[in-house]
């Protein structure tokens, strides 16, 4: 998967998780995308762990995508929870 495919999985995954954890974050299409790709290469090593799968190699399988999804959401958590401590 290259760079460009990395980055609309981010896309997509960092908008899913803020919108299925919707709250006041600052940020907006570059922290989205951001947080997305680090959601991707986070889920992208669980789902090696876990189900033994490349996320790289398969772009359209959805266990690629919810591990992304999966990841976003973990790393907008601790986002969060981070944010919270710091103020």
């Amino acid at each position: 998967m290259g760079i460009i495919a990395l980055c609309l999985l981010g896309l997509f995954a960092g908008a899913l998780a803020k919108w299925l954890l919707p709250g006041k974050d600052p940020g907006g299409f570059f922290l989205t995308m951001l947080l997305g790709i680090g959601g991707s290469f986070l889920g992208g090593f669980v789902a090696k762990q876990i189900w033994h799968i490349d996320i790289q190699e398969h772009f359209f399988d959805t266990r690629t995508w919810v591990s992304a999804i999966g990841g976003a959401i973990i790393i907008l958590i601790g986002y969060r929870l981070v944010r919270r401590v710091a103020k």
